[in-house]
């Protein structure tokens, strides 16, 4: 651990770092798991949860239905607003948040819907720009952390990536922001954490970037990339040492304490330097 920690902070030093936040993340400060959602959509189709113990069923597919019955999500997407909403009081209490400002990544890309990075980089008083859309690629300014809404912002509804019309329109891998993400991921050393690895856009993702690398013939050259995991399985390492995935795996009484030790792991590490 301690050698893959050097060589995280080495790219940070180098500005060639970049930081991918799953939900693991808004967790730590109290919001809903993907359940509470499923829940909520099951219980506005008036189905049971039962439906859920079928293996072809997913939360993208149970999102699908309800926008096929309501004809949008829009109401969905009120109901996570206000319930996914975290005051700016709870996330300066973080100290998860407050050292992911600190490390200054200046690339963070997050699959999750909330703002709460963005509170943080306020909080702080860290200028940040939030990119969710190609017209804030060529708008932000230089110089600054970019937090990429990669899966979406709750200001935006058209930008969610929510259903599994979303999921499988996003499986072509050519929107800007995937272009972007190509880009970045190629040239710096990639860093995902809060994440459990059953994201299939994200699994995708990872197995695109090996597979450019490999028909480049220099995959020698790779920067490394990194997943931080709660006691990882076998089966998960395997396939992602063989996409050139480094595997870091936690240490502690729960997901979120082992999260918090190796974030503090590497704000040691940087302020070392």
């Amino acid at each position: 651990m301690k050698k893959h920690t050097k060589e995280i902070v080495s790219a940070l030093e180098r500005r060639h770092a970049v930081l991918f936040v799953g939900a693991g993340v808004s967790m730590s400060v109290g919001l809903p798991s993907w359940k509470t959602l499923v829940d909520h959509i099951l219980s506005e189709l008036r189905l049971d949860d039962s439906v859920m113990h079928d293996p072809d069923i997913s939360y993208q597919t149970i999102a699908e239905c309800y926008r096929l019955q309501h004809g949008d999500i829009t109401s969905l997407c009120e109901w996570m607003r206000q319930n996914w909403r975290v005051s700016p009081e709870r996330i300066e209490r973080s100290e998860l948040h407050r050292l992911i400002v600190e490390l200054d990544f200046p690339v963070i890309y997050t699959t999750n819907y909330d703002s709460n990075l963005e509170i943080a980089y306020e909080v702080y008083g860290k200028r940040y720009a939030k990119i969710s859309h190609v017209r804030d690629i060529a708008s932000a300014p230089a110089g600054v952390t970019r937090i990429i809404k990669y899966h979406g912002d709750f200001d935006d509804e058209d930008t969610l990536i929510l259903t599994e019309t979303d999921y499988f329109n996003r499986l072509s891998f050519d929107s800007p922001l995937d272009v972007r993400f190509r880009s970045d991921a190629l040239e710096a050393t990639v860093l995902f954490i809060g994440y459990s690895m059953s994201d299939l856009n994200i699994r995708l993702l990872l197995h695109r970037i090996w597979s450019t690398w490999r028909r480049s013939g220099h995959e020698k050259d790779r920067p490394p990339s990194y997943v931080f995991m709660y006691r990882p399985n076998p089966v998960q390492e395997a396939v992602l040492r063989n996409w050139g995935v480094t595997v870091l795996a936690g240490e502690g009484a729960d997901p979120q304490q082992a999260l918090l030790a190796f974030i503090q792991g590497l704000r040691a590490e940087l302020g070392a330097g």
